[in-house]
Formats: C-alpha cells, structure tokens, sequence
C-alpha cells in the first residue's frame, strides 16, 4: 500500500514562530518533485506536539492540497488522548489524506491491553488505513508484536512505523502480521537493512533534505540494484548522523535552511542548535554534494 521513500515533513517556521504556509506548500511540492513516494505531515519531525490543533489541522490540509493525489498523503493523528486521536483523525479522512500515523500514547504509560484498546478505538471510530507508529525511544512505551498482531486483524490498521531500531522486530512482525502488513521502518540509519527483515520503505527525516538520494537508494533496492543501494546508504551516513546530533527536528531544519527551504527555527523547548552541531551539519552538507 505505502512504500519507498517517505518524507516525514518538517514544518516550515517564520523567525517569529508563525507557520510560513508558503513555504510549507512549496516544500511539500518540491518534495513530491524530486521523487518521494509519500508525505507525512504533523508527525514528530513537523513539531506537533507544539502546533496548536488549528495549526495542525492546517498543515494536514495544505499537504493534500499540494499533494493533489500525485502521492499519498499520511497525516499525523497521535495523541495520548484517545478522543483527541479519533479528532484529528476524522478531520485527516475529511481533508482527504490517504492514512493516518498514529504514535503509542506517550507519557500515560499504558499497558499492552490499553494500547490495543486505544488503537482499535481509532480505527473503529475512522474508516481511514492507519499505521501504528511504534517509537518506545519518544514515547516510552514499546508495543509487543503480539499487540500489534491483534491490531492487524482490523481492516484499517494496515501497517506500522517502526522506530525501534531493533533489526529483529520487523521478522517477528512479518510472521506474526503477514506479508501484507506495511511495514515502515522509522530509522534512517537502518532502512536498508529494514527493508533485508521485511520492510518495504522508510518515513525519514533525511529525505528533507535528500529526498532525491533518499528515493534513490529505496529504488535501487525495490528494483534489486543492491550494490547502487548499498553506495548511496554509504555516502548519507555522515548526514544522517549530523541530523540526529541534537533532538530532531532542529538538526534537520537548520539543514534546510542551508537550502533555502525554510528558517532553522523550531518552537521551545527545542532549543537553538549549538555551534559544534551546526558546523557538523554544515560539513556532512557539503560532503554529501548538496552545498557546493
């Protein structure tokens, strides 16, 4: 259903904090133009915990505006709150987004049952595909393959986004859910190797700023050009590396600023990147070829 390279969108920001819905649109565009296969607003990277749900709702609706149907559009919904999840996630299926990333309730710390009550009640509630976002680093709680192949037997729950990092997850996932289940890896340092368990793409946040090398490598693979696949994974590691030298997404913005895309601000209590991680940055940048 969803693979390749997807993009998970930054949130363009005036130096004031204002969203520049502008330059959301036109990032949104260039992104779909340099090759990505899917956009995902208002998830983690696009600071929605600190978007008002006006805010939020506006983001989602500029990218399926922009989007026009030339790639899906998968919209941020989580909340640890179930009724605020099933809110944004009816006014995603109204905007006409394609699916839903919902993220494990963070900070509630709920148990296995609870997290199965919460996904199945978004799904029940909103005849929309929805992919689990499983992020135990963020949000605490990490769901069990068994909880997540309970959830899979729901029409609408189609996939998952995983961000444990852990290279066996995805084969038990695959046993357990079926070769149907989409399975998204969240990490980009290991999405190849993601896609080598069962994985069919990645939702990254280097493809901000890489979409067109990003979406490379993703093809290379699905076409079976592993050697092409292997030599780009190898030549984004240092940026991938300086994009999570601080807490994302504020590496990952500074980035696209240096392109022009957008400022490097992010709302508090993201703070300002130190002068060390912008130099760092700045040279995997340049090493990767996209500064001259």
């Amino acid at each position: 259903m969803f693979k390749g390279s997807l993009v998970a969108l930054i949130t363009p920001m005036r130096t004031d904090g204002s969203i520049d819905e502008k330059a959301y649109a036109e990032f949104v565009d260039w992104q779909i133009k340099e090759g990505t296969d899917a956009v995902v607003p208002v998830g983690t990277t696009g600071e929605s915990p600190t978007l008002s749900h006006d805010e939020h709702k506006r983001v989602v609706e500029i990218a399926v505006e922009v989007a026009k149907g030339r790639v899906p559009v998968i919209a941020g919904a989580g909340s640890n709150c179930t009724e605020e999840a099933i809110s944004l996630a009816r006014h995603a299926k109204k905007a006409g987004a394609d699916a839903t990333l919902v993220v494990t309730p963070y900070y509630n710390k709920p148990t296995q049952e609870g997290m199965y009550l919460h996904f199945k009640a978004i799904a029940d509630a909103v005849d929309l595909p929805m992919i689990i976002y499983n992020i135990p680093p963020r949000s605490v709680v990490d769901m069990s393959v068994d909880t997540m192949a309970r959830l899979a037997k729901h029409k609408n729950v189609v996939g998952v986004k995983d961000a444990t990092a852990n290279l066996t997850r995805p084969l038990h996932t695959r046993r357990a859910c079926g070769e149907d289940f989409c399975q998204l890896s969240g990490e980009d340092h290991t999405a190849l190797a993601f896609n080598a368990a069962g994985g069919v793409g990645c939702i990254s946040v280097t493809a901000n700023v890489a979409p067109r090398l990003v979406a490379a490598m993703q093809d290379a693979w699905a076409d079976g050009r592993l050697g092409e696949a292997i030599t780009i994974q190898n030549r984004l590691v240092p940026l991938h590396d300086a994009l999570f030298a601080e807490t994302s997404p504020a590496p990952v913005k500074f980035a696209a600023s240096l392109l022009g895309k957008t400022s490097e601000h992010c709302r508090l209590p993201l703070a300002p990147l130190m002068d060390g991680t912008r130099a760092k940055v700045r040279a995997a940048m340049t090493d990767v070829g996209l500064l001259n």
